[in-house]
């Protein structure tokens, strides 16, 4: 599939895209921070490593960048990821069930794919799990996260093919897998079927 997204250079996503209600949320929500922080575009751009015209675009919800770039905003505005779509834990309650119907849809592709953010957690290492789902032919391809960051994958039906360095790993339904997501990788869909697999992205700092 034609990789979609902002012009090369401006740190845009891979494969498929990142939804315009998420794309919308988070653009308010770095908004709204940058400005009680006092920071202008240029100097919230500066300290996320990111172009002042991507991050304009992101703060209105008209680009599709990858998810490290706008974990990297998060964390220039002393925050995390999934606190921009208001996933906290609240810290009186010991057991908090999440219903479905907060699961937020935050990725799909042109052939249907998807990727829902089912629940996460903060702190030293941030956790955050995925409910993935790929069309037959299709794929997801990642930009490395910060050194030291890991990704837990289980397959809950199809195979999933999983690329990194001069790796290439088959994972059954049944299966689970470790990824250093410190590099670029991908998810493949190479069979017949689509395959879901739950996936959890845990970020070092």
């Amino acid at each position: 599939m034609t990789p979609t997204g902002p012009t090369p250079g401006d740190d845009g996503g891979g494969d498929g895209e990142l939804t315009q209600e998420f794309l919308q949320q988070i653009g308010a929500r770095i908004r709204v921070l940058r400005s009680r922080k006092s920071l202008t575009v240029q100097q919230l751009a500066d300290l996320s490593d990111v172009s002042r015209r991507l991050l304009t675009q992101i703060e209105h919800g008209q680009a599709n960048p990858s998810l490290v770039a706008v974990t990297r905003i998060a964390r220039s505005l002393g925050t995390d990821f999934t606190e921009l779509v208001g996933d906290s834990v609240p810290d009186d309650i010991a057991v908090e069930r999440i219903p479905a119907s907060a699961h937020v849809l935050v990725w799909t592709s042109q052939l249907g794919s998807t990727a829902h953010l089912l629940v996460s957690t903060p702190g030293v290492r941030v956790a955050d799990m995925w409910l993935w789902s790929l069309i037959s032919g299709d794929q997801y391809g990642g930009r490395p996260d910060s050194p030291g960051s890991i990704e837990l994958f289980h397959v809950l039906t199809g195979e999933l093919t999983v690329r990194a360095d001069s790796m290439e790993v088959v994972i059954a339904a049944g299966e689970s897998g470790r990824l250093r997501s410190d590099r670029v990788y991908q998810y493949v869909n190479n069979g017949p079927n689509p395959v879901t697999f739950l996936r959890t992205v845990a970020l070092a700092r």
